[in-house]
């Protein structure tokens, strides 16, 4: 049986998928990040709001938007990386917007998001 089209897509794409939680735009998240420099690998915290999720399947992607050090840090990931150990959900945000590119523009006192009771 030869598979064609669609069917072939989701049988090379479902083995790929690992379990995620489920998470949407206003979630606070953290993330356990796999990096390897040269001979050295170590795991990275990264943890922040969640201003974008974009396309579907194996190839979806997000970004997660935070403050370092006084300076606004936004770093965009696949769901579905490999380089992503864990993400774990802080807090669940309540919004009305799919891109929450406004809070770019937002002091931080001003970029908080209301949060929904679990």
């Amino acid at each position: 049986m030869e598979l064609k089209g669609q069917t072939l897509i989701r049988a090379i794409e479902s083995p790929s998928f690992k379990k995620i939680p489920f998470f949407k735009v206003g979630d606070t998240v953290k993330m356990l990040i796999r990096q390897s420099i040269g001979d050295n690998k170590r795991v990275q915290n990264f943890s922040g709001l969640v201003i974008k999720r974009q396309g579907s399947g194996i190839s979806a992607t997000f970004t997660v938007r935070a403050i370092r050090f006084g300076v606004g840090v936004e770093r965009t990931f696949p769901i579905y990386s490999s380089a992503l150990e864990n993400i774990e959900v802080l807090s669940y945000g309540i919004v009305r917007r799919a891109k929450l590119y406004y809070i770019r523009h937002l002091s931080s006192k001003a970029a908080r998001i209301k949060t929904k009771h679990k």
